[in-house]
């Protein structure tokens, strides 16, 4: 409705009308606007209203790109914000991340007495936990443009959620056969890192936790932003590092559940 009365007001030259409906309507809606108008001969219009429509699109772009990074966002440019507002904007989000990052130090804790006696399961934690979180970036990020274009909304979750789910255990089948083949050979055969008695078991459970753990980050990635646009939060506040943080807890969980239960 809003875009029909903008073009109308571009056709009678009505500027005072467009400009009203132009501080008004959503930026996610100027991208269309914008490419329908890309040809249109009024230089006057373009030069009084739609360079400053350029001018809102990105610095909401810009201040997406800081929340994803976990920076609270500034109008001014990198040179033209000081130290100290530098230091405000980052130091807030990033005490918040180290705290939530000691929950995983403390799974990994309480089983410390168990990792003692399979060590060689403590240098596949670095690897589980990046590519579970780099699972759940990539659905997050994806599922945060969805939203600010209006292509996706909280109605979609469940389309979502078979979507990503899907792509999830195809991904993890890839990732888990690549990662048997690389175990298998370097790992086992070549730098002897696994316990000969166990060797089959350690392998099956590092595997088995990529497996599940991709799907799960997969689906955690897409529903979250989902769940704050919902709530009324900023989806991209949900982007990484945030959801890796989350990611990494449940993927902990997930390793040394299956190490418990399969090494007894």
């Amino acid at each position: 409705m809003i875009k029909k009365k903008i073009l109308k007001a571009i056709e009678n030259k009505n500027y005072a009308d467009l400009k009203k409906l132009l501080e008004v309507m959503p930026p996610e809606d100027l991208y269309t606007l914008l490419s329908e108008i890309s040809n249109f001969s009024n230089r006057e219009v373009y030069e009084k209203y739609f360079k400053d429509a350029i001018e809102v699109i990105e610095d909401e772009a810009t201040e997406d790109i800081e929340k994803i990074a976990a920076i609270v966002p500034t109008e001014k440019t990198y040179f033209e914000t000081g130290v100290l507002k530098t230091f405000k904007s980052r130091i807030g989000w990033l005490m918040l991340l180290m705290v939530s990052a000691t929950f995983t130090g403390s799974i990994i804790t309480s089983f410390e007495a168990k990792l003692t006696v399979f060590p060689a399961l403590i240098a596949f934690i670095p690897m589980l936990m990046n590519t579970a979180g780099n699972c759940s970036s990539q659905a997050s990020v994806t599922i945060i443009r969805g939203l600010s274009l209006g292509d996706i909304s909280f109605k979609d979750a469940f389309r979502v959620i078979l979507k990503e789910i899907r792509v999830g255990v195809m991904c993890s089948i890839s990732l888990s056969v690549l990662n048997f083949i690389k175990l298998w050979i370097v790992d086992y055969k070549l730098l002897n890192n696994f316990d000969s008695q166990k060797q089959v078991t350690e392998i099956a459970i590092v595997c088995l936790t990529l497996f599940l753990s991709v799907i799960i980050a997969k689906v955690i990635g897409a529903i979250l932003p989902m769940a704050a646009k919902k709530i009324g939060l900023d989806p991209a506040v949900m982007a990484s590092p945030f959801i890796t943080t989350v990611i990494d807890t449940v993927t902990l969980i997930i390793y040394f559940s299956f190490s418990v239960i399969m090494l007894n």
